[in-house]
């Protein structure tokens, strides 16, 4: 299974990037071999608005099925909810950390977002 994760860095011993629209990378991770991509987020991460959406696209386009990040707002969320990927808030730490959690079932999804809209 694919799934997104938000990062300082890129690497899976990168930490975390609590933002999710506004991640400095988001890594596209393959839970089975934990081969990876990173993708530079610079381009949303400077966006005037419309962030969030356009990071949610971008992770629907590379098919991964789970977010995991640290704050989601209400429209990124959203548009992750319709296009069938997962959120899991709240995520901290290392990435590779985070990955294994997740791989062993220990990650709670989101039903709403935890961030508010900034507009």
């Amino acid at each position: 299974m694919k799934i997104a994760v938000t990062s300082q860095g890129d690497t899976l011993d990168s930490q975390i990037d609590p933002r999710f629209g506004r991640a400095a990378f988001i890594l596209v991770v393959d839970t089975e071999t934990l081969e990876f991509e990173a993708f530079d987020n610079n381009e949303n991460k400077n966006a005037f608005k419309g962030a969030g959406i356009q990071a949610a696209a971008m992770i629907n386009d590379k098919e991964a099925k789970v977010l995991l990040t640290g704050f989601c707002g209400p429209n990124a969320f959203k548009t992750l909810e319709a296009a069938g990927v997962k959120v899991a808030n709240d995520q901290s730490g290392r990435i590779i950390d985070v990955v294994q959690k997740f791989k062993q079932g220990n990650v709670i999804f989101a039903d709403g977002a935890n961030k508010d809209s900034h507009w």
